[in-house]
């Protein structure tokens, strides 16, 4: 079975640098309204915009992002099923 991957970004401390977006769009993207990361919605969990459920074939996409992130607020971890 494929594994799947919690995806959880620190919403509060985002500095809107975009590095996690310019990486990874399939996975993150920026807020319009107030300009910081966010789960694309194929992804989120309920209404949290921090927080996000992705296929394994995201997973290495999703962790450059997080890589990338200059404040490190993104973290990754796999989902037990």
């Amino acid at each position: 079975m494929a594994k799947k991957y919690k995806v959880t970004i620190d919403r509060d401390q985002c500095i809107s640098d975009m590095a996690c977006v310019a990486l990874c769009p399939q996975v993150f993207e920026m807020n319009e309204e107030d300009g910081k990361s966010q789960i694309v919605a194929q992804y989120r969990v309920g209404d949290n915009l921090g927080e996000g459920i992705i296929p394994e074939d995201l997973y290495e996409c999703a962790k450059s992002g997080a890589e990338a992130c200059p404040v490190q607020i993104i973290t990754i971890e796999e989902v037990e099923e």
